[in-house]
């Protein structure tokens, strides 16, 4: 059997994969229910999967749902993406004098992430490219990076705050992965078409217990895409987006959406491609010890863009339209590519209920000014 050719495992089949990868010494990190949300944790078996549950989401609401069957992988995503897990919010860069080392942790086992939505996919690569793919390497990512196997899944229910399918990330995962999981709930039972997308997910699809794809697996696979394609809850025009951005700095949609927004910081906290980061610096004065850790930090804190003799961006219109417009349009200046991968999350855990999406489309409909400028004035 080619090694790109799928296959049908059932939910014992799922479960040998799980036994397979703890078997191997990776320690599985998978989709659980916990304090009212699907977020991840180790994983020992299918019984840890969020089975039969789903989300409502839209604009500032995210709750859980019966779905009324067995699916075990019937969500979308939580607030919690693997960004958390690769480029964790705390990191250690040093501690110092050498004695205050604690003795060494055991060697941790290598993460395999199980169940990791296209759109997290693409936000994945974004920092496989910005944070490996220039010269100054991030190593505490790298090291993450190196020791990780990806199962991805397709999602065949969006949620009301989804627009992959404008962006071009989704819904079906196509490359990035080890092994892509469809579940199929239909006449013909509770099964997972399979997919090697790497020589070391061929290796685990090769020893797991199979049944080759038929031809109706393929094509209700396929269906699950197409209805999800169908049923995304927002949608973004990206066609010119870059140039009409930089061509309305000014536009004083800028300042209705500034009205609102309350520079909380949770829409870049829970972005899967948001890399932004300061330093702190911790002294014990007892033993002389001193830790420097890097920490998650946003481009909507004040301190975020402070130089000698204050802030950059002293207003909350400055620091929404430089997150906007960096995601949308800069961030293809520099890496070539959108910064948003279409996963919702900003919409759904904005406590204001702000809608990228809608912002954009706002700015779009009322723009007098289509030459870009390619600078963007502070306020």
């Amino acid at each position: 059997m080619a090694a790109d050719t799928p296959v049908v495992i059932d939910v014992a089949g799922l479960q040998a994969l799980i036994d397979l990868l703890l078997g191997d010494g990776w320690t599985v990190i998978g989709p659980t229910v916990a304090d009212g949300v699907i977020g991840h944790a180790e994983l020992e078996s299918v019984g840890g999967l969020p089975r039969g549950v789903g989300d409502e989401q839209d604009a500032a609401r995210y709750r859980l749902r019966e779905r009324g069957d067995d699916a075990l992988l019937g969500y979308v995503v939580g607030p919690q993406s693997w960004k958390s897990l690769l480029f964790p919010a705390r990191a250690l860069l040093r501690r110092s004098p050498p004695e205050a080392v604690p003795a060494e942790p055991a060697e941790p086992r290598p993460l395999a992430l199980f169940g990791v939505r296209s759109c997290d996919l693409h936000a994945i690569a974004i920092h496989d490219q910005v944070l490996l793919g220039r010269p100054a390497v991030d190593a505490h990512y790298a090291e993450r990076r190196a020791g990780t196997l990806i199962v991805a899944v397709t999602c065949g229910e969006p949620g009301g705050t989804c627009f992959c399918a404008s962006m071009g990330t989704g819904p079906e995962p196509r490359e990035g992965y080890d092994l892509a999981l469809t579940e199929l709930l239909d006449g013909g039972g509770h099964r997972f078409l399979v997919r090697s997308g790497s020589p070391r997910g061929a290796d685990l699809l090769a020893r797991l217990p199979s049944l080759p794809a038929t031809d109706g697996d393929e094509w209700a696979a396929a269906e699950v895409v197409r209805a999800a394609v169908g049923q995304m809850g927002r949608s973004l025009d990206t066609d010119g987006i870059r140039d009409l951005l930089y061509a309305n700095a000014e536009h004083p949609q800028w300042d209705d959406v500034a009205s609102r927004c309350l520079a909380c910081s949770n829409c870049t906290l829970v972005c899967p491609t948001c890399f932004c980061t300061t330093v702190e610096d911790a002294t014990d004065l007892a033993s002389g010890a001193a830790e420097r850790w890097r920490v998650w930090d946003s481009c909507f804190t004040t301190e975020f863009s402070h130089l000698n003799g204050g802030s950059v961006r002293t207003t909350t219109r400055a620091r929404y339209r430089q997150w906007a417009t960096h995601k949308l349009a800069a961030w293809w200046d520099q890496f070539g590519s959108s910064g948003c991968v279409g996963c919702g999350r900003c919409i759904t855990w904005c406590p204001a209920a702000i809608d990228l999406t809608a912002e954009a489309a706002a700015i779009r409909a009322t723009s007098t000014t289509s030459a870009p400028t390619g600078t963007i004035s502070e306020a």
